[in-house]
């Protein structure tokens, strides 16, 4: 319980670019190409254009996301069920930890 463990990135990422409709990762490779629009209804579209609004990702999570690797902190207690639940480190948290590497 309580362990800070690396996470890779990628499904976050795929979550966060679907729900707020918004890439995550800033900075641009070069040489990539933009992405077709997706066909969708207009309530999806009314509904991703109203989170866009709340889709402000802070610098060092954005940092996160560029290196692939994402810090998160396991919540759960270990059982025999094999799963775990926990959070992604944000802001001051994840300033901790940063330091600490």
């Amino acid at each position: 319980k309580n362990s800070v463990i690396q996470e890779d990135s990628t499904p976050f990422r795929h979550w966060y670019e679907a729900h707020y409709g918004v890439t995550a990762v800033r900075k641009k490779r070069m040489g990539e190409e933009k992405k077709e629009e997706i066909s969708q209804s207009p309530h999806v579209k009314r509904k991703i254009a109203a989170r866009k609004e709340d889709s402000k990702l802070g610098e060092l999570l954005d940092d996160q996301f560029s290196s692939g690797r994402l810090y998160a902190c396991i919540a759960s207690r270990p059982g025999q069920s094999g799963r775990c639940d926990g959070y992604i480190l944000e802001r001051n948290q994840l300033k901790i930890y940063l330091k600490k590497k």
